[in-house]
């Protein structure tokens, strides 16, 4: 089980498999390539000569945090109204030409982005080039499109998070963290104000944010930055720019005090302990600060041989699972969460003090040689691995660019964690791990709520 932040909404659709030449380049030797059209918009070129495919990405800078007040949800909803059709493509049109023509495609949104995707053959570039440049000026916003997607919506939320105690304990972990800051409204939005969403709210949201000028094309696969550029021009530049509503700058009040959070339900399973602490993102830490927050995460809970891992499931016997995790890839705060999932018979109380000792070792000292080691070798390692996959490359690019961060950050980031010290991991925990800037949560079976003592 895993708390971050995921950076999809929706289901990702896996990449298709390559078969990779020897005499391919491997893809971090290629050059990333950058410019921008007329209308603002901004592309990104990511060669991937191994097979001939491309994966396409359009990342608004547009997600949660710019629903209106009273209609949270909106920019999540927004995402669903993209595929309702236009006049030349009604209804499932776009995804059954993607399909037809050997292609998958998707889309997600975050408090800070929403992100549409395909992966196609190269020589049908031009083709989703066209169903994406249609829908961002052509969009069908009709009450009755308006009014079944809003159903939806409110379906998917019934399913993925009504229907899931963990997922409620989430949002209303998030909701008590953030005071004024509208990361505390979920994404899918509060039902009682995503029913409110109505044509003319989709149809202002659509003028004001789905722009050209807007938005990061990102394309990765066999092509050159020729290519894009003219198949770009043709498709994306005759889109007039528009203009956009100016996004909130948020400035976050201090928390005076840890809130503590009790929940208990008919259909939770098992007990559950989780904490998030409000904590510096990549845009907001000083160089080296996240990426020791990131190596802290690893080191404390990242996987079975992280302490917690070690210490409460292996050693103590306490817990059947534990872990942490770092979210850091936000316009504003990040979060760093961790959990721990007790065995019969152990109290929440015992598991919370487990991590909180664990957390204090890192606090008092720098880790172990061994611990610290092995998890800048992980990061470093999944790094790696997920530059062999054209379309996280691609999304790499478009949630850097998306957030303020640059493809430099990207491309530097492998660098940057091995330049982390022991040091700086204590550092982070002393001064990020503050309970003054956390949320601890208590889930629990309703027939055996523990009593906080």
């Amino acid at each position: 089980m895993g708390f971050s932040r995921r950076l999809a909404r929706g289901a990702l659709v896996a990449a298709t498999a390559l078969t990779v030449s020897a005499a391919a380049p491997a893809p971090d030797k290629e050059k990333v390539f950058q410019f921008a059209l007329q209308n603002g918009m901004q592309v990104v070129v990511v060669p991937d000569h191994r097979a001939p495919v491309i994966t396409q990405m359009l990342w608004y800078r547009v997600g949660a945090v710019d629903d209106p007040p009273g209609i949270s949800g909106l920019a999540h909803f927004f995402e669903h109204m993209m595929f309702r059709g236009t006049a030349a493509n009604p209804g499932d049109a776009f995804a059954t030409t993607v399909a037809r023509n050997g292609g998958e495609d998707n889309a997600f949104t975050t408090h800070d982005y929403t992100a549409f995707y395909e992966q196609i053959a190269k020589d049908r570039m031009r083709v989703v080039m066209g169903l994406e440049a249609d829908r961002i000026a052509n969009l069908d916003l009709s009450d009755n499109n308006v009014r079944t997607e809003r159903e939806v919506v409110l379906e998917e939320r019934r399913m993925r998070i009504d229907n899931d105690p963990q997922s409620l304990l989430r949002e209303q972990a998030d909701a008590a963290l953030y005071l004024s800051h509208p990361y505390g409204r979920p994404v899918i939005g509060w039902p009682e104000e995503v029913r409110h969403i109505g044509k003319k709210d989709a149809q202002d949201f659509y003028a004001h944010h789905y722009a050209p000028n807007n938005c990061i094309l990102v394309i990765a696969g066999d092509v050159t930055p020729d290519e894009v550029r003219t198949a770009a021009e043709a498709e994306y530049g005759k889109l007039p720019a528009r203009e956009l509503v100016p996004r909130w700058e948020f400035a976050q009040p201090p928390r005076l005090g840890e809130t503590r959070l009790s929940i208990s339900r008919g259909d939770v399973k098992v007990p559950l302990f989780f904490r998030i602490y409000r904590v510096k993102s990549y845009t907001e830490a000083k160089p080296g600060e996240a990426e020791s927050l990131e190596t802290l995460a690893q080191a404390l809970g990242g996987d079975s041989t992280s302490t917690l891992y070690r210490e409460l499931v292996v050693e103590k016997k306490l817990a059947s699972d534990a872990g942490a995790s770092y979210d850091g890839y936000n316009r504003d705060s990040g979060e760093f969460a961790v959990y721990a999932v007790p065995r019969p018979g152990v109290k929440l109380e015992q598991v919370e003090k487990a991590v909180d000792d664990a957390i204090r070792e890192y606090v008092s000292a720098p880790p172990n040689a061994t611990d610290f080691a092995r998890a800048k070798t992980q990061l470093i390692a999944g790094a790696t691995y997920r530059r062999d996959s054209q379309y996280e490359r691609a999304a790499a690019y478009g949630q850097a660019l998306a957030i303020g961060l640059t493809t430099d950050d990207v491309d530097q980031w492998p660098d940057r964690i091995k330049a982390v010290q022991p040091s700086g991991v204590r550092d982070a925990a002393a001064r990020e791990l503050n309970k003054r800037e956390a949320v601890t949560s208590y889930l629990m079976p309703a027939a055996s709520a523990e009593p906080r003592k």
